[in-house]
C-alpha cells in the first residue's frame, strides 16, 4: 500500500517538476516527497526485519506444522508500530527540505527546485536536531535503511536453515509444510535482493557526493538525484508484482479475487456457469477437510416401533 502511494503521488510530482521546472503544490511537495520516500524505506526496512523474525519463530517452532493462525489484531498492530516508527523517523526530511528558485543566465527562466536547507524560521533547538540530522544523514542512510534490512534478513535465514537443516535429521516433516515454508524463505529472498539493487545507487551516489560535491556542477547533482528516485519508483512497481509472483497464497487471492470482478461484469450466463464451478471447487475443497465421506442422514423411524 505504501508502495501504490509513492506511485501515486511521488512520481506525477517529479516527472511534472522535470518536464515543467515548476514544483507542483510548491513548497508543500518539497517537503512531503523526501517524507513519503524516507518513510517507504522505513517500512521495507522493517517490514523485512519482521518477516525474519516470523521466519525465524516458525522454524524455532516446536510444533511449525501446526501453528496457528496470527489474529488479525495482532498483524495490525505490528504493521502500526512499523508505520509509525517509519514516519516518525522521516519527521525530520519536513523541517530539511524548503523551495528555492533558480534564475538561468542563458534563457533568463525561473525554474523552482527542492534544496536540503533548514529554514532559519525554526527554534534553535530545533534548527540543531534538524542540523545534525542532515550531517549524519548520509550514515543514517546506509546504516539503517540499507545495512540493517540485508544484515537482518541474512542473518535470520542462516540461522533458520541452520535450525532447518537440524530439525530434517531428527524429525521428519510434511512435505507440503516444507514447500510452504521454502516458498516464504524464496519469497524474502527476493524482496531483499530486489531492494538492496534499487538502493545501492542512492547511497552510493549520497557517499559520492558527501566527498565530492564541490568538484560537482548542480546539473549532475540534479540528475543523480532523478536516477535516485527513479530506482526508488523501480523498487515500488517491481516489489508487489514479485510479492505476488513468489507467494502463492497471495498470488492465487489476488487471482481469484480478478476472476471474481470479472465474473460480476459479466452476463448472467457466464455468472451461472461461473457460481456453479465455484460450488463445485467448494465441495472439491471441502472434502479435503473430512476424513470420511459424507454419509446421507439415516431415515426416521416410524414411531411405535420396538426400536
Amino acid at each position: 500500500f505504501w508502495d501504490f502511494l509513492i506511485l501515486f503521488f511521488c512520481l506525477p510530482v517529479v516527472i511534472f517538476n522535470e518536464i515543467t521546472k515548476k514544483r507542483l503544490l510548491g513548497d508543500i511537495s518539497c517537503r512531503i516527497v523526501p517524507f513519503m520516500e524516507v518513510s517507504s524505506l522505513g517500512v521495507t526496512t522493517f517490514s523485512l526485519c519482521a518477516l525474519g523474525i516470523d521466519r525465524f519463530h516458525a522454524a524455532t517452532s516446536p510444533q511449525a506444522s501446526a501453528r496457528p493462525i496470527e489474529q488479525c489484531q495482532s498483524i495490525i498492530a505490528k504493521l502500526a508500530v512499523i508505520w509509525v516508527g517509519s514516519m516518525t523517523l522521516s519527521v525530520p526530511e519536513l523541517l530539511l527540505w524548503q523551495l528555492a528558485q533558480d534564475t538561468s543566465p542563458v534563457s533568463g527562466v525561473v525554474t523552482e527546485y527542492c534544496t536540503m536547507k533548514p529554514s532559519s524560521n525554526l527554534p534553535e533547538s530545533v534548527y540543531s536536531l534538524v542540523l545534525t540530522y542532515q550531517n549524519a544523514r548520509m550514515w543514517w542512510y546506509f546504516g539503517c535503511y540499507f545495512c540493517l534490512p540485508i544484515l537482518f534478513t541474512v542473518s535470520c535465514q542462516l540461522v533458520t536453515r541452520r535450525i532447518s537443516g537440524t530439525e530434517k535429521k531428527t524429525e521428519c516433516r510434511g512435505t507440503k509444510h516444507s514447500q510452504c515454508e521454502s516458498h516464504l524463505n524464496c519469497t524474502i529472498i527476493g524482496l531483499t535482493i530486489i531492494y538492496g539493487l534499487c538502493t545501492t545507487p542512492e547511497n552510493v551516489c549520497n557517499i559520492v557526493v558527501a566527498y565530492m560535491s564541490p568538484d560537482m556542477s548542480k546539473q549532475t547533482l540534479d540528475l543523480l538525484n532523478l536516477i535516485n528516485q527513479f530506482f526508488l519508483f523501480f523498487k515500488c512497481s517491481v516489489t508487489p508484482v514479485l510479492l505476488l509472483c513468489l507467494c502463492r497464497p497471495l498470488g492465487q487471492a489476488f487471482m481469484d479475487c480478478c476472476c471474481c470482478c470479472c465474473e460480476g461484469c459479466s452476463p448472467d450466463t457466464a455468472s451461472s456457469e461461473g457460481s456453479a464451478d465455484s460450488k463445485l471447487k467448494t465441495e472439491m475443497s471441502s472434502s479435503i477437510f473430512f476424513d470420511k465421506p459424507r454419509e446421507s442422514p439415516p431415515p426416521l423411524l416410524a414411531l411405535g416401533t420396538p426400536c
